[in-house]
């Protein structure tokens, strides 16, 4: 019985903070969904603040290239002041962004705010994944690891429907607010009992995970190296003194590249599907289409199917695993971009008998998105990576996804007008192929196991030893491994 009281306090706590957390994914969400609704309200009531197309172009795709140098910044902030205060220093930034777009009167102002606020994107995209991972036991930390990217596609979804009451000044205000919220939410909370391991704060470290009532928790001195975990071996002498966790040694091991090649593969693909352009480009792709459902309302229809799947994902992806999800939700993106491929060429050679095709097609594609590549490359991000190495390397594939994500964006329109935009959607979905290739051959299961075992799967295996019985026998393969047996030497 209490053993069954812990375990429901534990689920409770952990939830609540990942929740909490996951506000910040919510801002991130606000902030990739303005654009859609806010660009054409501009243009609406105060044309001369977006004077051109282009102009208008960089004030929706804009945020992404913040959030980039915005990522590279998260890793100082990460390693030096936790987890914590790096999601709570993007409250202020957002708050203050927020208020620069609703008072600008100059596409200048608009710019530098938008930037602003995709900075502030970067710093919580990386802390806030590897945040909730940290707190979160095994056996839940794939339902709670993806309550981030639901609380993302939310924010979306909220914004495609207040797009369709409130012009764009008040879009800004009420998103102000709720960034004010995120500070207030996350500020209770402890800081990740694994960061103030690494940075020897044993005493609080043990305070945090006993609040958490995380399992396996263990804060001795004793237990880590370096900031990483060191199994006990019988000849202590034989334990190696690990390379510094940054150094030049300690990253080029192949259980830090595999992972971050892994990792920012991944990422890669979540972008090359096509998601930001649907997302940012949602209501100019519906009224290119020449479909007959309001183009706002079938923008909606989009948002509320993906956040559906999101929250369906959360009851399978610990029980279906990670791989299985990212294979059909491949597959499935791959069907409805060649879809929507189609729909477009039927509808430039001038048939309109398939005017729901470009809706039906988005909402199949949002379903197979949310269901895995829309979640599980940021949940694996913080299973794959090191402990002592994961503020660096989600750093550095946050940067890189954000990197993407702004190629993706702006690249949609050139695409458009070299390939059309029957081509476009066509490439998405040759590209997405091409991910559930990867997955197949290259991504490894990672469901319900510790943090450590994971990046065991990366370590050279070591080579088996005979031992020698006397009258010259040999006898079975050495059981026991020491701690340099089961370390990676640092040789690619």
């Amino acid at each position: 019985m209490a053993t069954e009281r812990s375990s429901t306090k534990a689920a409770l706590k952990q939830t609540l903070l990942s929740l909490s957390v996951s506000l910040s994914y919510y801002c991130i969400g606000l902030v990739r969904g303005y654009s859609a609704p806010a660009v054409p309200s501009m243009q609406d009531t105060m044309p001369e603040l977006l004077p051109t197309k282009s102009i208008a172009s960089w004030v929706s795709s804009i945020p992404p290239f913040g959030a980039f140098f915005g990522s590279l910044v998260a890793f100082p902030l990460m390693h030096r002041i936790g987890r914590k205060y790096t999601v709570l220093i993007a409250s202020p930034l957002w708050a203050t962004s927020w208020v620069l777009v609703a008072t600008a009167t100059d596409w200048h102002v608009l710019f530098a705010a938008r930037m602003m606020m995709g900075f502030a994107a970067g710093l919580s995209l990386p802390a806030a994944q590897v945040y909730v991972t940290e707190c979160s036991d095994p056996k839940i930390r794939g339902v709670i690891g993806s309550l981030p990217a639901l609380a993302m596609s939310f924010g979306i979804l909220v914004m495609y429907v207040m797009g369709k009451f409130f012009e764009w000044r008040q879009l800004a205000w009420i998103c102000c607010g709720m960034s004010c919220c995120l500070f207030l939410a996350v500020a209770c909370f402890p800081q990740s009992p694994v960061w103030l391991n690494t940075r020897k704060r044993y005493e609080k470290a043990h305070t945090s995970a006993k609040w958490l009532h995380l399992e396996g928790f263990s804060c001795d001195p004793k237990a880590t190296i370096g900031g990483q975990l060191v199994v006990a071996a019988k000849a202590p002498a034989q334990v190696p003194v690990p390379p510094k966790p940054y150094s030049r040694e300690a990253l080029l091991r192949r259980e830090i590249l595999i992972p971050l090649g892994i990792g920012l593969t991944l990422l890669s693909i979540q972008q090359m599907s096509g998601i930001d352009a649907v997302i940012f480009f949602t209501v100019e792709i519906f009224r290119a289409a020449g479909t007959s459902l309001d183009s706002h309302l079938a923008t909606i229809i989009v948002g509320t199917v993906q956040v559906l799947s999101n929250l369906s994902a959360l009851f399978v992806v610990d029980r279906s695993g990670r791989k299985p999800l990212l294979i059909l939700s491949g597959v499935i993106m791959c069907i409805a971009m060649a879809s929507m491929g189609v729909a477009f060429h039927l509808n430039s050679a001038g048939n309109t008998d398939f005017g729901y095709l470009p809706v039906v097609s988005l909402i199949v594609f949002m379903i197979g998105f949310s269901i895995g590549f829309g979640s599980i490359p940021f949940l694996l991000m913080g299973e794959l990576f090191p402990t002592a190495q994961r503020s660096l390397l989600s750093s550095l594939a946050g940067s890189f996804n954000l990197a993407m994500m702004f190629t993706v964006i702006k690249t949609y329109h050139p695409l458009e007008e070299l390939i059309t935009t029957s081509g476009t959607f066509l490439m998405y979905s040759v590209l997405c192929a091409l991910g559930v290739v990867f997955v197949i051959t290259c991504v490894p299961e990672t469901k319900g196991r510790e943090l450590e075992s994971i990046q065991k799967l990366f370590e050279r295996k070591p080579k088996p030893t005979k031992d020698v019985e006397p009258g010259g026998k040999r006898g079975h393969d050495n059981p026991v491994s020491t701690v340099a047996d089961e370390r990676d030497d640092t040789r690619l």
